[in-house]
């Protein structure tokens, strides 16, 4: 039987660990400090720890309640997502089909994805949610995504398949009033002696492992300057004169008129955006999917 007045309680940690403050929390939550700070009291002595460090700063988690927190916040993250298909069950929709994507697969490939999947289940409700590359994998085991768009290769898990949907060539990104941004095209060996703007490997582990494989081959390891998140922040950096980054080709369009993109004279390819599902789970709406994007579903 679930315990709704723990629910409740969790729901209140979680507002003020991440407000910091009860006053701010009260505020968010729509309620007067007194009661809420009543609540988190409860909930320590149901606990039997402690909690948050109360100070005129603010609220600050102790050691046990900053390790509580990761487990919190997906507790909250799946009761809201039981809250909303429970919602458009009510209103009629025939499901809801969650995906997980990274940045460029939600600017490249995603939207005419979207587009035809309303078109053909027009009582579908689709969440798509921003995820790193290294989060697909466990995201799909943990049945937080029911696909997912990230750089994926390779064998990736018992029960997960994927097909790439995208390989591209890379391109070198320089500042516009750098050396080489006169060139017609550069070779990589050149780049040796450059300060690099990457993704850091937990991101996005096989694109990563690629970019060093192909520096490697051409006789050097990449001196990386900054680890960012996303090819936009890559071009940013850049603009800023923090170094050079390789970046997908058809990305161009993120080019401000301080970056220029030169092509290498070797060609680098990328699978930039794979699709990825899990195979043990029944599910005919994925089924469906799946057979409506032309991709056959393996069978575990």
């Amino acid at each position: 039987m679930v315990n709704f007045r723990l629910v409740r309680h969790l729901w209140l940690f979680l507002a003020v660990a991440e407000e910091g403050n009860f006053g701010r929390a009260a505020r968010r939550l729509n309620m007067s400090q007194p009661p809420l700070t009543e609540q988190i009291q409860i909930l320590e002595q149901a606990l039997k720890v402690r909690l948050f460090e109360r100070s005129r700063k603010g609220a600050q988690l102790t050691p046990v309640g900053a390790a509580i927190l990761p487990a919190v916040r997906k507790f909250a993250d799946q009761l809201e997502r039981l809250e909303f298909a429970v919602r458009e069950a009510v209103e009629g929709h025939s499901g809801l089909l969650t995906i997980g994507a990274i940045t460029s697969a939600m600017v490249d490939v995603l939207p005419p994805l979207v587009t035809r999947l309303k078109a053909e289940y027009p009582q579908l409700t689709i969440s798509v949610r921003e995820i790193d590359s290294a989060e697909a994998v466990p995201a799909l085991l943990a049945g937080d995504v029911d696909l997912a768009f990230a750089r994926l290769e390779g064998d990736l898990a018992p029960t997960i398949e994927s097909t790439p949907l995208k390989q591209d060539r890379l391109v070198v990104a320089v500042p516009s009033e750098h050396p080489m941004a006169s060139l017609t095209r550069i070779r990589l060996a050149t780049l040796s002696n450059e300060n690099f703007v990457m993704f850091p490997r937990h991101v996005s582990p096989v694109y990563f492992d690629s970019l060093i494989a192909a520096c490697r081959a051409n006789g050097f390891s990449p001196r990386i300057l900054h680890h960012v998140r996303s090819v936009a922040s890559q071009v940013a950096f850049v603009a800023c004169g923090q170094g050079i980054a390789l970046v997908p080709e058809s990305l161009r369009s993120l080019a401000s008129e301080n970056v220029v993109f030169r092509p290498l004279k070797e060609n680098v390819s990328v699978v930039t955006i794979a699709m990825a599902w899990k195979t043990d789970r029944d599910s005919p709406l994925i089924t469906s999917v799946l057979s409506s994007l032309g991709r056959r579903r393996a069978v575990a």
